[in-house]
């Protein structure tokens, strides 16, 4: 799996870096891409990428601030030409998020060449998508905000081939049939296909967090997590300002990551008055003075999970 991060400032986009948005490669259970936020411009970064719209089955909104859905309309009406046509899309949000896209799509009369489905919600929800287990659940930052954690499906342990060389059986076609099944018949007898396969893996858990000052609800979505996507809109100085717009500053991320055991922090959503020398040298003197693993990410940053 991959998280590439196509915006990555906060409220405004700067010379260097565009507003919020999150491609999630889901890869290699399903050959799709979710994204995790459309900030303006979305659809220009994208052509950046090799990302195809076609491939973008899932849309998720965290919250309906402008720098998080502004992208929305324009990625919608080009997906109709990129590949999309007749490929359903479901965009699921806070509740508010149909409305703004029929209001635009209606106003500048734009017809799309596939459904949308739009699922809506207003306090918390569970999903499950081809295997993958979502959890959403709300945050605190002044309106309905929500993070999203993302646990994906357990890996099949890996088939023990010399135990199959021992009932006779030759590596072939034959070893799928056993990957796949829950039983297989070999010289007119049943066995159970978990006795030849090693202890399955656990899958990875993402946490990707809307905007939000420390609340409750992080906790459960953070815990134990491979990975936490969060703001660190502020990543300096006090905490006053942060607290003062509901946002989180880095010593809120960097103490619910070592209460709830992250294990990986990338960090987005910096405020705009960061220039990229000035968020590499924060970087680097807070690695020097902590134990945690993080990255500040810049836009077009991807990561392997």
């Amino acid at each position: 799996m991959e998280l590439t991060f196509l915006g990555t400032s906060a409220g405004l986009p700067t010379k260097e870096r565009n507003t919020q948005s999150i491609a999630f490669n889901c890869l290699p259970y399903e050959n799709q891409i979710w994204l995790f936020d459309v900030g303006e411009a979305t659809q220009h970064r994208i052509l950046h990428t090799g990302i195809k719209l076609g491939k973008v089955s899932h849309i998720f909104i965290t919250h309906l601030h402008g720098d998080h859905i502004f992208g929305l309309p324009g990625l919608l009406t080009s997906r109709s030409f990129q590949g999309g046509k007749d490929k359903p899309l479901t965009i699921i949000g806070p509740k508010g998020i149909a409305k703004f896209i029929q209001t635009a799509l209606e106003i500048s009369q734009s017809n799309l060449n596939y459904q949308i489905t739009v699922k809506e919600f207003n306090t918390e929800t569970e999903l499950n998508v081809d295997g993958f287990h979502i959890q959403a659940l709300p945050l605190k930052h002044g309106i309905l905000s929500v993070g999203y954690r993302i646990t994906a499906p357990d890996i099949e342990g890996k088939l023990d081939v010399e135990k199959l060389k021992a009932l006779g059986m030759e590596p072939g076609p034959k070893y799928q049939e056993v990957k796949a099944n829950e039983t297989f018949d070999y010289n007119n007898q049943t066995y159970q296909s978990k006795d030849f396969k090693g202890p399955k893996k656990k899958g990875k858990v993402i946490s990707i967090f809307g905007d939000t000052m420390p609340c409750q609800n992080e906790w459960i979505l953070a815990k134990d997590a491979d990975v936490i996507v969060h703001e660190t809109t502020y990543i300096e100085g006090d905490n006053s300002l942060a607290s003062a717009h509901f946002h989180s500053h880095i010593e809120d991320v960097f103490k619910l990551m070592k209460d709830v055991n992250v294990k990986q922090g990338l960090f987005t959503h910096l405020s705009n008055r960061y220039e990229i020398e000035d968020i590499q040298e924060v970087e680097q003197s807070l690695k020097a003075s902590t134990d945690h693993q993080f990255h500040f990410v810049n836009d077009y940053d991807c990561f392997q999970i």
